[in-house]
């Protein structure tokens, strides 16, 4: 068992795959949810303070480089879309974007490129972490609704 949550802990860090594919893994298995859901959710959150203090920066640095360039000249376009979406969509209401674009479960919204945006738009430390810690309990509370369903048919069809 301690193996499984261990796979939850570690796949929710993962960047694009994070807590929405740890709580697939979750259910998937019949692991308890409440515990698998804690587990991913301290697992997703724990890249993100690192994230918005030093990714921005090491990104900024290695876009120039001969082998890593393309991929965090790519990694820093993202988050400056995303961050520029977001901005101009919410306008006032900055935070709670940020609080939907990570907790709504689809591709590339998630914490990694939420905190990301939050970083190169310079938003807050301390409420951009909050924002993004909402969004991933909705986002873990979405995706065991929907694994739930999604499992649950496939049971009843085979």
């Amino acid at each position: 068992m301690l193996e499984k949550y261990l796979i939850v802990f570690f796949v929710s860090m993962v960047p694009l795959i994070e807590l929405r594919g740890a709580m697939v893994y979750a259910v998937g298995f019949d692991l308890p949810i409440i515990t698998s859901y804690i587990i991913a959710v301290i697992g997703n959150m724990l890249p993100v303070p690192f994230i918005y203090l030093f990714a921005r920066k090491i990104l900024v640095w290695g876009k120039d480089k001969p082998l890593i360039g393309k991929f965090f000249s790519w990694c820093l376009d993202k988050g400056e879309k995303g961050g520029q979406k977001l901005q101009a969509k919410a306008g006032k209401g900055l935070y709670y974007a940020l609080w939907l674009f990570v907790g709504i479960p689809l591709p590339g919204t998630g914490a990694w490129t939420g905190t990301l945006a939050a970083s190169i738009l310079d938003m807050d430390f301390k409420k951009s972490v909050i924002a993004v810690m909402l969004g991933v309990l909705l986002a873990g509370i979405i995706m065991i609704i929907a694994s739930s369903g999604v499992f649950g048919v496939l049971s009843a069809i085979f």
